[in-house]
């Protein structure tokens, strides 16, 4: 069942609808899950829902038709504040929560949510990005958390809690979001006519992960081709690490000039390495595999190929996990490229 049209998360609406009924809504959430599964969109609803003229708000039931409805969905409404990090900055800024240095406290989400409501019930902040806190904008916000003014919600979405800064973390009520199941991600892309091909279908859900911007990725052919291509290289029991570094430099440089695109483009060839090596790992313990369920050739090659054990897949995996994390502290991509194709290969079995 679909709470207004968003799919998968029937319990997080039953729990914030719980808490309207029994007067007890929190006022700091942090909602926690990974990307592309509807945490912004039930957000949204949900500010809707409280701000909603016609229907009380513990029914959870926006009408959609009144002026408040209209506006929220406009994002106009006076009372809803939505941000983000900005498409050319690594972190969320100090001028987005109080304001640049000429307009301190006077602008900003601090001093706006601090206000009485123009229209509505209440103040609705909701803070996109919020993996992207860094120490100095997450300490304007810290008098905020600590003392909520009446009414007032703010909701922080991230995709993990391990990303969030203790100042964050401690003061929020978690909201944890599971991955959409396959057949929910299915009915959503076919229902969009996001996907031309149906034979593909089967394929882009089982490797979308329950995210369907995932999927949506995976729609695309070349991405698909070179999955194929990279599998191929690394079911190779010995491979040349400058070769399979130009080879990924290539895709990733071909996402364009832009460094944020490169950026998502290597977290998501890195994404599929974790897959490949979760797959023999899976290979090597008898277990089906996953993320190349429909490259098993390739795993089953590996794994008759394969000099080491299990240690040295999971070795692969980690290397490869730690090279994220390198790509989110905003390192050179290119030199995040060379080490970690490196490190990969310094994992292989002898």
């Amino acid at each position: 069942m679909a709470w207004e049209g968003i799919e998968g998360h029937d319990d997080v609406v039953a729990s914030f609808r719980d808490c309207l009924q029994r007067g007890r809504l929190g006022s700091t959430f942090l909602f926690v899950g990974p990307e592309g599964i509807g945490k912004r969109m039930l957000a949204i609803k949900l500010a809707e829902a409280l701000l909603c003229e016609r229907h009380e708000e513990d029914q959870l039931t926006p009408c959609g038709q009144c002026p408040a409805c209209q506006q929220v969905h406009a994002r106009t409404h006076p009372d809803l504040l939505v941000i983000g990090k900005l498409p050319d900055r690594n972190f969320l800024l100090i001028e987005q929560f109080i304001g640049n240095d000429n307009q301190r406290m006077r602008e900003g989400l601090c001093p706006w949510i601090a206000m009485k409501p123009a229209r509505g019930r209440r103040k609705i902040a909701i803070v996109d990005d919020a993996d992207y806190f860094n120490a100095d904008s997450a300490n304007c916000l810290l008098k905020t958390l600590e003392e909520p003014p009446p009414g007032s919600v703010l909701i922080l979405i991230g995709t993990s809690v391990q990303r969030q800064l203790p100042t964050i973390r401690s003061r929020s009520q978690i909201v944890r979001f599971r991955p959409l199941s396959q057949d929910v991600v299915g009915k959503i892309i076919t229902a969009q006519g996001w996907i031309e091909n149906q034979k593909q279908l089967p394929r882009v859900v089982s490797l979308s992960g329950g995210s369907v911007s995932a999927a949506l990725e995976w729609c695309d052919e070349e991405l698909g081709e070179f999955r194929r291509k990279l599998g191929a290289a690394l079911a190779k029991p010995a491979w040349n690490s400058v070769l399979l570094a130009r080879f990924v430099t290539e895709f990733v440089e071909s996402a364009g000039s832009d460094t944020p695109a490169r950026r998502k483009r290597l977290r998501l060839v890195m994404r599929m390495v974790v897959d490949f090596y979760r797959s023999l790992l899976r290979g090597l313990s008898g277990a089906p595999s996953l993320a190349y369920h429909d490259d098993e050739d390739l795993v089953d090659v590996l794994c008759q190929a394969w000099t080491g054990d299990e240690e040295h897949a999971a070795r692969c995996i980690e290397s490869t996990l730690e090279g994220l994390r390198f790509v989110d502290a905003n390192a050179n991509v290119a030199t995040i490229i060379d080490g970690w194709i490196d490190q990969l290969a310094n994992c292989q079995p002898a």
